[in-house]
């Protein structure tokens, strides 16, 4: 009964709690462009679709980026398609000039295939489209010269509801799930390709129809299973709904994170420690605890420093970032930890540590923020668990191994007040 209201705590705490904001948001833009291009004055709601995981009510509260698309006239098609060149380009400069009138302090800008509005709350990403007679949409693309596309995002919403509905309201929360998953671990995942394998998952599965919240674990040790029997080298699945490619993100990363998260969660049922791994798994939105566990076995008092990235921005992982270290020693040849770690090695004391950002596909710019943590009864009895979230915007951070204990870096990426990447390098340091 226990894990059954915890879930139901934790599945109902990552809900989006926005929802009125985003659509008094979505509602203004309407307005702007319902009169710009049909000379409606007054409506919030014709002609304007919200898309993506927002629209396939998956999101996740914190969520970063909102879909919307805005059904233009096909005069307007006409129009432009009759250009001799990349009218497509010329269509999304005139949708951004237009919105620029009714946000002139706002950072817009229309390049690719969206028209892209950068609010402090999060970005909104406007694809120009115009609705076909079966309710699928074409959209510009400026690349090589321009074209015209096709999306279906009305069948995917439609889908990911039936499957809500098949599953008696279970479908939602574990999509959401996958998603704290993602965000609190660190890696690329997108919220289509998230959605697409758990409805195969729910659909080879009946459903889960007869199962109830108090199944909820047995379910997600199921789904990390699925995930990872995944082909990693996959170059695309056929999305929910629409069955337009949907593309592997991050070369499948997560096929081998879902691989450790289905060991530790397998492990945990059989030591009975499963709050404790689910924590690990989700973080502190599952937990809704944010503090510091010290040994109450230790007779000495420590400070409770620790602060967590998801109580100071919202966390929205989308790209990758990769942190490594230098460790450097008088007289050897210096080594880097994640070849250490490869290697089954550990690290003694009074070495040199120069941890760095390796790789990220995150463009600049963006804010860096380091985090080092140190961990064990050597931590505690010095008073020294540290844990606090700096801003440095360097990509290197200088240390020294002073004291044993398992510790470990967190670098994270933000923009725009939202965490984007995020990465996390043990340091296990031994006295001999």
């Amino acid at each position: 009964m226990r894990m059954a209201s915890d879930f139901n705590s934790f599945c109902d705490n990552i809900k989006i709690k926005n929802f009125e904001d985003i659509t008094t948001t979505t509602g203004n833009i309407a307005k702007k462009l319902n009169k710009a291009y049909y000379d409606i004055s007054d409506d919030s709601e014709s002609h304007m679709y919200i898309v993506g995981s927002v629209g396939r009510k998956t999101a996740v509260n914190g969520n970063s980026d909102l879909d919307i698309l805005f059904d233009l006239p096909a005069e307007i098609y006409t129009k432009y398609n009759d250009y001799e060149s990349n009218g497509q380009s010329a269509l999304l400069q005139d949708v951004k000039n237009t919105l620029l009138e009714k946000y002139p302090n706002s950072d817009i800008s229309g390049d690719g295939q969206v028209v892209v509005i950068a609010f402090n709350k999060y970005t909104i990403e406007l694809v120009p489209a115009f609705k076909q007679s079966d309710n699928r949409f074409k959209y510009p693309d400026t690349h090589n010269g321009g074209s015209w596309k096709i999306t279906d995002p009305l069948s995917e919403q439609t889908e990911c509801l039936d499957c809500e509905n098949q599953s008696n309201n279970k479908y939602f929360d574990f999509c959401r799930m996958v998603r704290c998953w993602k965000n609190n671990i660190g890696f690329k995942f997108g919220g289509l390709l998230i959605d697409t394998l758990v409805y195969n998952f729910f659909y080879d599965n009946d459903y889960f129809a007869n199962k109830s919240i108090e199944d909820y674990t047995e379910i997600l040790l199921q789904l990390f299973d699925y995930l990872k029997s995944q082909n990693k080298d996959q170059t695309y699945w056929y999305a929910v709904g629409s069955n337009q490619q949907v593309y592997n993100s991050d070369n499948g990363k997560f096929v081998s994170k879902a691989k450790k998260a289905f060991e530790k969660l397998n492990e945990a049922i059989e030591n009975e420690t499963i709050e404790d791994t689910l924590s690990e798994l989700f973080g502190t939105v599952y937990s809704n605890d944010s503090s510091t566990y010290v040994s109450k076995s230790f007779e000495f008092n420590c400070d409770n420093t620790e602060e967590f990235i998801e109580n100071k921005f919202s966390v929205d992982i989308r790209y990758s970032l990769t942190i490594d270290c230098i460790v450097s020693q008088n007289g050897f040849r210096d080594k880097m930890l994640s070849i250490i770690l490869f290697t089954g090695g550990y690290l003694a004391i009074d070495k040199r540590l120069t941890f760095k950002i390796a790789d990220t596909d995150c463009m600049e710019p963006y804010d860096i923020y380091w985090k080092v943590r140190n961990v064990g009864d050597e931590a505690i009895r010095r008073n020294m668990i540290r844990g606090n979230i700096e801003k440095t915007n360097s990509k290197i951070k200088k240390e020294n191994t002073n004291f044993k204990g398992p510790h470990y870096v967190e670098c994270f990426l933000v923009k725009n007040g939202v965490c984007v990447a995020r990465d996390r390098i043990d340091v296990p340091i031994k006295s001999c």
